[in-house]
């Protein structure tokens, strides 16, 4: 419970170190890019080959069911209450009101939540799924606090508001890391619905803003990901 609990709180402290960033412009943005494509790869390797299967084996029936459902309810959520919105500094002030700049940060409260389920479903299991799960999502909260306090901008809302968008997001992974260790028999339900979730966010919402790069750099740093993770598969048993 205690590892968990100590790689989810590094989880949610990269989402506010994310905002930070916007808010003080100390980083040049065209970085954080490189982030988001090597988190689309290792996400989707991990999501694919190790928390599916795990999903299937521990609920053979329920458990693709609930990964199909993840996805579901994460696209549905994205087109209903958070549209307009992508990976990156928001710059089309034109689609944020207030209102709008709100519903983005429910739908990413939404994802971040589902990252600390994700995150204590693989501790519960083993400490090693836990990890790969851990390093999947870290490589994507700087991002994602980037993204929620730019959007808060972009709505007219105050720098101040901007960073506490981001520690709404770190806020919420830890609820999900919480919600597992507290009641570790939800992971049957909690993995695959988190796997669909990282499916969806990986392929949806991070793989596009690796398109929007011209030339094949972007499309590399995507593949590393992937390397990454099948490095790590293999150097398991020595680890």
């Amino acid at each position: 419970m205690l590892l968990s609990l100590a790689f989810g709180f590094v989880a949610s402290i990269a989402d506010i170190i994310g905002g930070l960033i916007l808010v003080r412009r100390n980083w040049e943005t065209r970085y954080l890019r490189y982030f988001v494509a090597l988190g689309a790869g290792f996400m989707l390797a991990v999501a694919f080959l190790e928390m599916v299967p795990e999903s299937v084996h521990a609920s053979p029936r329920l458990g693709p069911i609930l990964v199909l459902a993840g996805y579901c309810a994460i696209h549905l959520l994205e087109h209903t209450i958070t549209p307009h919105f992508h990976f990156g500094e928001e710059t089309h002030h034109e689609y944020f009101s207030s209102r709008v700049g709100y519903s983005v940060l429910i739908g990413l409260a939404a994802h971040a939540l589902f990252d600390g389920v994700a995150i204590g479903s693989g501790f519960v299991l083993s400490t090693w799924l836990g990890v790969l799960i851990f390093l999947a999502i870290l490589l994507h909260k700087v991002p994602e606090g980037f993204t929620v306090a730019s959007v808060m901008l972009a709505a007219g809302r105050s720098r101040r508001t901007a960073v506490i968008s981001a520690s709404v997001l770190a806020a919420a992974t830890m609820l999900g890391v919480l919600i597992i260790n507290l009641l570790p028999s939800w992971i049957r339900v909690g993995l695959p619905l988190s796997a669909g979730v990282a499916i969806y966010v990986a392929a949806t919402d991070l793989v596009p803003e690796v398109n929007r790069e011209p030339g094949i750099k972007m499309a590399l740093v995507f593949f590393v990901g992937v390397l990454m993770f099948l490095i790590l598969r293999l150097l398991a048993p020595a680890l």
